[in-house]
């Protein structure tokens, strides 16, 4: 083989093609991350034909490329008379040569730069704007560092394709030696002139520039991962699940607007969606209100209307005085300018970014680097994790993360913090640790914070006062313990948990007829409207002899076991038929069933007025 290969004397091919791709690849880089960026957030009517348009060089025949650009720059084209106005023509020139490998190559640097652009998770871009940070500083601190690898393989596979370009070349350019020969014309007309020796070295050549651009990236980001997730099984930080509720710190000093009649949190708003309509009116003060709701309630929704992600189709939200929605009057301020802190579910830690980085990037800009670190080392320590600061997140286990997220909200200062369901991510036992911790840092936030979930005794534990959704209204809003005592509504009693329901109708002012079960209730007041009776599973009292109203007997059906409680499946005045005949469930602990399964049946339940709730 090396006998048959001949270095030839002319070496302009090489010269000219490493010219004209690298020009190529340095302009589609540049436009091509722009163009992807632009296509990202574009929706226009007009982007199926955008796209074709920009991919069309990729799927043409390079031959009608070409031809296509000998029209556009030819001497009867428009950019060739206009060049020709200044007495420049890129015909038969290596300019031409680099005009084709651009156009040829530009597909695939712009398809790879929005490939890597949609990879990233749109909570990283969300939570960075609510941080403060301007469009250029997401784009340029967040999405290019996280797409940076796609980006960079793209430009490779840009410059191949730009040093292999012939067809469209050929046909702009020309082949001239010396002037616009590339490597790949050097080879065919080599070939067509017999000479193999010289075509087997343009070959090789050609192969081992485009194979070593191929494995210098492939070893770059190989090292990347190597240093990004070094010690990430070995690390203590992944290790450690003990987490120590920490102290309050002493908060920084509020906004002006927390010390007048303007503080708090108001919120007037309607918004269309695809299955219903958000329409929500409320207003809460500097305390932490529970959103509760099922999947699809509108609760998320709602945060990203108040964070500035959505705009509502009508109405006003008011933050402390700051207006910071109001369709009629055509304000809407940006997420940066809300001075509002977001914690996403997935705690959205930007992966690049070390756990001190994290929390510094909603830092004000004015404070020097001494007063930055300070802020963040404070936050640390209210987190308890000194020490972590040179940490990657993915070096941490999920309830640090979720510690360090909430400590970089904190750390901007904001007047409201939403908590999007912050503890959904994380195992029983470290759910409840990390719930305490949030308990404590919300009771030295002077804020308004919002705490969205699904989980009804986490709502309980956590809040004052609930706001409970049902398909994007308000079915609820007060006192945690009003509203679980007194849901008024079916909905509200469902979503917070009652199990036992009957459909209702008043039989006189102080007696209802459970129809579902029946039995004839005592209560003590009726509603103007009824429709239901319920009563909570825990709430159910199991007596030894019928001294009181509302005692009925009853017979076990079935049973269900959780660590610390039974739940007991009952049939109200006679036996049941099959294991799913009955009426309602009560949960007792293990201690009451110890004794309880030895009486015999039927057993008595009590179902006191006061406990039964009468339902619209």
């Amino acid at each position: 083989m090396n006998d048959a290969i001949a270095v030839p004397l002319d070496l302009s091919p090489l010269w000219i093609s490493l010219k004209v791709s690298l020009l190529a690849t340095g302009f589609t880089f540049f436009v091509g991350i722009a163009v992807a960026y632009w296509m990202l957030g574009y929706r226009g009517k007009g982007r199926s034909l955008l796209e074709g348009l920009f991919v069309s060089p990729l799927i043409l025949p390079p031959t009608v490329v070409g031809f296509l650009l000998l029209l556009l720059f030819g001497k009867n084209g428009p950019a060739g008379q206009l060049l020709m106005s200044v007495d420049f023509s890129v015909v038969f020139t290596w300019y031409g040569a680099a005009i084709t490998a651009t156009v040829v190559s530009f597909p695939l640097m712009y398809r790879t730069a929005l490939g890597a652009f949609e990879q990233i998770d749109a909570n990283l871009l969300a939570v960075a704007r609510t941080l403060g940070a301007s469009e250029w500083t997401v784009f340029r601190c967040v999405m290019l560092p996280l797409a940076l690898p796609g980006v960079i393989a793209g430009a490779v596979l840009a410059f191949a394709r730009a040093l292999g370009e012939f067809g469209a070349t050929l046909m702009l350019a020309g082949n001239i030696p010396g002037q616009t020969q590339t490597i790949p014309m050097a080879i065919y007309f080599a070939v067509e002139a017999g000479a193999m020796q010289e075509a087997w070295f343009w070959a090789i050549v050609i192969m081992l520039i485009s194979l070593s651009g191929l494995f210098m990236v492939d070893f770059w980001q190989e090292q990347q991962k190597k240093r990004r997730f070094a010690f990430k099984l070995s690390s203590p930080a992944t290790i450690a699940r003990t987490v120590t509720v920490p102290a309050p710190i002493a908060s920084p000093e509020q906004p002006a607007a927390f010390h007048n009649g303007l503080s708090g949190l108001l919120v007037n708003i309607q918004k269309r969606l695809t299955h219903f309509d958000l329409d929500l009116t409320f207003n809460v003060g500097t305390s932490t209100l529970g959103i509760l709701g099922g999947s699809g309630a509108g609760k998320s929704m709602l945060l990203r209307c108040l964070a500035g992600m959505e705009s509502p189709t009508k109405g006003q939200i008011v933050l402390n005085g700051r207006v910071l929605f109001d369709a009629k009057r055509g304000i809407n301020v940006s997420s940066r300018d809300r001075r509002i802190g977001f914690l996403v579910q997935n705690y959205a830690l930007f992966p690049h970014m070390t756990v001190a980085k994290n929390i510094a990037f909603g830092l004000p800009k004015a404070l020097s680097a001494s007063e930055a670190q300070q802020r963040v080392e404070a936050q640390l320590a209210a987190v308890q994790l000194q020490g972590y600061g040179d940490r990657y997140p993915n070096q941490l286990s999920g309830g640090q993360q979720q510690r360090v997220a909430l400590a970089r909200a904190l750390a901007s200062e904001p007047e409201l913090l939403l908590l999007d369901e912050p503890f959904s991510a994380l195992d029983t036992h470290l759910r409840s640790q990390m719930e305490q911790a949030m308990i404590t840092r919300l009771r030295s936030f002077h804020g308004v914070s919002l705490f969205v979930t699904h989980n009804l005794e986490e709502a309980y534990r956590v809040c004052e006062n609930l706001l409970v959704l049902e398909q994007g209204h308000a079915l609820a809003y007060g006192s945690k313990y009003d509203i679980f005592e007194r849901p008024g509504l079916l909905g509200v009693a469902q979503l917070t948990g009652c199990k036992n329901i009957s459909v209702a109708k008043a039989i006189d002012s102080q007696t209802v007829l459970a129809t579902d079960w029946g039995l004839s209730l005592q209560v003590l007041a009726l509603p103007d409207h009824l429709a239901y009776v319920g009563i909570r599973a825990h709430q159910m009292r199991f007596v030894d002899a019928v001294n009181q109203v509302n005692t009925v007997p009853c017979w076990l059906v079935l049973i269900s076991e959780t660590p610390h409680r039974m739940t007991v499946f009952l049939k109200f005045n006679t036996q049941p038929d099959h294991p799913q005949d009955y009426h309602v469930q009560a949960e007792v602990f293990k201690e009451t069933w110890e004794s309880l399964k030895q009486k015999p049946l039927p057993w008595l339940v009590y179902l006191d007025p006061l406990r039964l709730m009468l339902l619209n």
